[in-house]
C-alpha cells in the first residue's frame, strides 16, 4: 500500500501549478550558491541571484521556441538596461532624464501584450538591481563585473526554462485547461443555488456572487486559449495539442450553457414550490459541478476521467418530475413548463458532453477551430498600437506617467535625504505603484507588512543560525518561496525575499546593518507610490463607470446579432460567433474588476458602486438570457420564420445600441419605452400551438431580453442624471 501512495502523491506534487516553476528556480538559485562558495567568493551571490530574479519574472508562457526567442529579446533589454546604468550612474541629471524615459518606453510597451509588458517590467526590475549593485561596488571591484554577473544570472535561469518548456511543453496547459475546468465547476455550484426551491429567496446576492464568479471563469478562458495559441502557432492542431483544443471547446460550450437562464428563477420558485423538479434540477447541476472539478483534476494528474452514473440517474429523475408535473395539465403552467423543457434539453445536452470528456478526440470536431491572436502581427501594426494609447485618456498612458514621476521623485529623495541602501526606495516604488488605487492600497499594505515580518523573521534567524553554509541554505528557500507565493499570497513572497536578501547580504557583510534601512527604504518608496497614484492623473473608477458599461451594452448587441444570424444559417461555432461570445463575457467581466477597485477606493469616489452593483446583475443576467438563446441556437423551419422575432430581435439590439451611445456621450435617456413595453407585450402572447419548440423558445427569450431592458433603461437614466447633477455642482 506504500508505494502506491506514495506514487501518487509525487504525481500529485508534480501536478502542482507552481511546482515545476519552483524547482527552476531552486535550481538555478542553487546552483549559482554552489558556484560562488566553490570559487570561495560570496559576493557573487548577490547579483547573480538578482539576475535570476530579474530572468524568473519576465518569464511567460510559451513553447520553447517562443521562449527562446523572448529569452533573446530579455537577455538585450537586460544588457542595455546595465550597461546605460554603468555608464550615467555618476551623472545625477543625464542618469535621471535617461530613467525617465526609460521608464515610459517600457511602461508603454504594455500595449503590445502581456508577454512584452512583463519583460518591460523585468528590465526595469534589473536597472533597479544594477543601481542597487553600483551603489554597493564602491571603488573596490571592476566596473562591469556585477553587470556581467547580472546578465549571467538572467541567461543561466533562462536556458532553464527554455530547457523546461522543450522537456514538458503541453504541462501549462494541462496546469490552465484544469484551473478552467475548476472555475467552471464553481460556476456550476453557484448556478445551482438559484434553483433554491425557497419562497423570498435573496436571488441578487447570489447573481451578483455568480457574477463575479463568472469573472474568473471568464479569465481562465482567456489564459487557456493564449496557453493553447502558444502551442498551435500557425499549424494546424495535431495530435496532444489537439486533444486539449477539443477539451477547451467542451468548456466554452459548457459555460454558455450553464451561464443560460430560460426564466425568472423566482416564477419558478413559487409555481412549482410544491413539486420537487427544482430540486431536481438543482442536484443534477451540482453532480454536474462535482464532474467539472473531477475532470479538472483528471487533466492535472493525467489521469483517466470516469463519469459518475449518479449524474445520468439524476437526469432522469428530473425528466420524470417534469413528466408528472407536464400530466396535471395545468394551463397555468403552460408556458412555464416549455422553459422547463427547454432547461432539461440544456441540462442533458450537458451531461452528454461530460459524459464525452473521458475521449475528448471522439467529440464532434468544430467547424472553424481557429483562435484569434491578438498579438502584434507586425511592426506597423505594434507601433500603430502604441499611437493609440499616447493620449491622456488611456489607462496605460496614465500609468506610465506616473509610475515615471515616482521614480523620478524617488531618485530626488535619495539623492535629498541620502539614505543607507537608498535604491531600495526604488524598487518599492516600482513594486507597490499599480494602474489603479485599488491594486496600490493592496499592495501597499501587503509590501510594508510583508517586509516588517522578513525583518523581523531575518533578525531572530540571525542569531538563531549563525553558520553562513545554513543561512545560505536559508537564502535560496527564501527565493524559492518567493516565487511560489508571489501571485497568491504577496505578504508571505515579500517577507521570503526580504529574508534573502538579508543572507544573501549577510554572505559578504554585516546582515544586521541592512534591517534598519531596508524598512525605511521601503516606507518610503510606498509613501511615494500612495502620492502618485492618487495625485497624479488618478484613474477613479466611477469616472469611467458609464464607459465599461456602455462596452457591455454593445457587446451584447452584437452577442445578440450573431445568435439571431445563428438562427437563420444553422449552428456553427465560427470564430465570428466565438469572438462576439467572449466579447460580451470579457466586458461583463471587465465591469465586474471595474467595481472591484472602485469598492477600494475614498468613499467620495466610490459613490457610485451600489448602481454598478446593481449594473452588474442586470447584466449578468442580461447575459444568462442571450446565452440560452445561444445554447439552444438551431435553424427556424422555413414555415415557422416570424417577422415578429426579427424585427423584436434588431429591435433590442438597436435599443442596447443606444444605451451604450448614451452612456458614451452623457446623453440622457428616457426612463420609460413605449416601443419597448408594446414590444415585451407582442411577444408574451400565447404563441401559436402549431409552432415548433425552437420558435416558441426564440419568442420566450426574446420577450424577456425585452423586459430586462427596463430595469436596465432605468438604472443608466439614474447614472447620467448624477453625473449631470455632479456636474453642475460648484467646484
Amino acid at each position: 500500500m506504500r508505494l502506491p501512495s506514495l506514487s501518487l502523491s509525487l504525481r500529485r506534487l508534480w501536478a502542482l501549478e507552481k511546482f515545476g516553476y519552483s524547482l527552476r528556480v531552486l535550481v538555478a538559485l542553487a546552483g549559482s550558491m554552489v558556484l560562488s562558495w566553490y570559487l570561495r567568493q560570496p559576493a557573487l551571490v548577490i547579483p547573480l541571484f538578482l539576475g535570476i530574479i530579474a530572468s524568473a519574472l519576465a518569464e511567460t508562457d510559451d513553447s520553447w521556441r517562443g521562449r527562446l526567442v523572448a529569452l533573446a529579446v530579455t537577455l538585450l533589454c537586460f544588457s542595455i538596461a546595465a550597461v546605460a546604468v554603468q555608464l550615467l550612474f555618476s551623472y545625477p541629471w543625464p542618469f535621471a532624464i535617461g530613467l525617465a524615459l526609460a521608464t515610459f518606453v517600457l511602461v508603454m510597451l504594455g500595449a503590445l501584450g502581456e508577454r512584452y509588458a512583463t519583460i518591460a517590467q523585468a528590465t526595469l526590475i534589473l536597472a533597479i538591481y544594477s543601481m542597487i549593485a553600483a551603489d554597493q561596488r564602491g571603488e573596490n571591484l571592476h566596473v562591469w563585473r556585477d553587470s556581467l554577473l547580472l546578465v549571467a544570472g538572467a541567461a543561466w535561469y533562462g536556458l532553464l526554462s527554455v530547457l523546461w518548456n522543450a522537456i514538458f511543453t503541453h504541462q501549462p496547459v494541462q496546469h490552465s485547461l484544469a484551473r478552467l475546468y475548476r472555475e467552471l465547476g464553481e460556476y456550476f455550484r453557484l448556478k445551482a443555488a438559484l434553483f433554491e426551491p425557497v419562497l423570498q429567496l435573496d436571488l441578487e446576492e447570489r447573481r451578483l456572487e455568480l457574477a463575479q464568479q463568472n469573472c474568473r471563469v471568464v479569465a481562465a478562458l482567456n489564459e487557456t486559449k493564449e496557453t493553447l495559441l502558444h502551442r498551435l502557432g500557425n499549424r494546424p492542431a495535431g495530435g496532444r495539442i489537439n486533444h486539449y483544443l477539443k477539451l477547451y471547446f467542451l468548456a466554452q460550450d459548457l459555460h454558455e450553457r450553464v451561464s443560460s437562464s430560460h426564466y425568472p428563477y423566482q416564477a419558478l420558485a413559487e409555481a412549482f414550490f410544491h413539486s420537487n423538479v427544482l430540486y431536481r434540477c438543482q442536484r443534477l447541476l451540482k453532480l454536474q459541478a462535482r464532474a467539472c472539478v473531477e475532470l479538472g483534476t483528471a487533466i492535472r494528474l493525467r489521469q483517466p476521467f470516469v463519469y459518475s452514473e449518479a449524474n445520468a440517474q439524476a437526469a432522469k429523475d428530473l425528466e420524470a418530475a417534469l413528466a408528472h408535473l407536464r400530466q396535471q395539465n395545468n394551463p397555468a403552467w403552460r408556458g412555464l413548463l416549455r422553459s422547463l423543457r427547454a432547461l432539461l434539453g440544456n441540462l442533458t445536452a450537458m451531461q452528454r458532453q461530460l459524459a464525452s470528456a473521458s475521449n475528448p478526440d471522439a467529440l464532434e470536431g468544430t467547424q472553424d477551430s481557429s483562435l484569434l491572436d491578438r498579438q502584434p502581427q507586425s511592426l506597423r501594426d505594434a507601433i500603430g498600437r502604441i499611437r493609440l494609447q499616447c493620449t491622456p485618456t488611456s489607462l496605460l498612458f496614465r500609468h506610465a506617467l506616473r509610475m515615471t514621476l515616482a521614480l523620478i521623485a524617488g531618485y530626488v529623495v535619495l539623492h535629498t535625504v541620502q539614505p543607507e541602501q537608498g535604491f531600495w526606495v526604488l524598487l518599492t516604488t516600482l513594486f507597490v505603484c499599480q494602474p489603479s488605487y485599488g491594486a496600490t492600497r493592496i499592495k501597499l499594505v501587503q509590501r510594508i507588512s510583508g517586509t516588517v515580518l522578513g525583518l523581523i523573521a531575518g533578525w531572530a534567524l540571525f542569531g538563531l543560525f549563525p553558520s553562513q553554509l545554513i543561512q545560505a541554505l536559508f537564502a535560496v528557500v527564501a527565493g524559492v518561496v518567493f516565487f511560489a507565493t508571489r501571485s497568491s499570497r504577496y505578504t508571505l513572497a515579500t517577507a521570503a525575499i526580504t529574508l534573502m536578501v538579508l543572507f544573501c547580504f549577510n554572505q559578504v557583510g554585516d546582515g544586521y546593518g541592512l534591517i534598519w534601512p531596508r524598512l525605511i527604504d521601503t516606507l518610503l518608496g510606498s509613501l511615494i507610490s500612495a502620492a502618485a497614484v492618487f495625485l497624479v492623473l488618478p484613474d477613479w473608477q466611477g469616472r469611467r463607470l458609464n464607459q465599461v458599461v456602455a462596452t457591455t451594452f454593445s457587446s451584447n448587441s452584437e452577442y445578440l446579432r450573431q445568435i439571431m444570424h445563428q438562427y437563420q444559417s444553422g449552428k456553427h461555432d465560427d470564430l465570428a460567433y466565438r469572438l462576439a461570445r467572449r466579447n460580451a463575457h470579457n466586458a461583463e467581466a471587465a465591469l465586474s474588476r471595474t467595481l472591484s477597485n472602485m469598492l477600494l477606493e475614498p468613499g467620495h469616489f466610490r459613490r457610485d458602486a451600489e448602481t454598478g452593483l446593481r449594473y452588474l446583475t442586470l447584466s449578468h443576467t442580461l447575459l444568462n438570457y442571450l446565452s440560452a438563446l445561444g445554447a439552444h441556437r438551431e435553424s427556424l423551419a422555413d414555415d415557422a420564420r416570424d417577422p415578429l422575432l426579427e424585427d423584436a430581435a434588431r429591435q433590442l439590439a438597436d435599443s442596447l445600441d443606444a444605451l451604450a451611445g448614451a452612456l458614451r456621450q452623457n446623453q440622457p435617456v428616457a426612463v420609460h419605452s413605449e416601443a419597448e413595453e408594446a414590444l415585451a407585450q407582442r411577444l408574451e402572447q400565447q404563441a401559436p400551438e402549431d409552432l415548433d419548440d425552437n420558435h416558441r423558445l426564440l419568442q420566450t427569450q426574446l420577450g424577456l431580453i425585452c423586459r430586462q431592458l427596463a430595469p436596465l433603461r432605468s438604472m443608466t437614466a439614474h447614472l447620467l442624471k448624477q453625473d449631470a447633477d455632479r456636474a453642475a455642482q460648484p467646484h
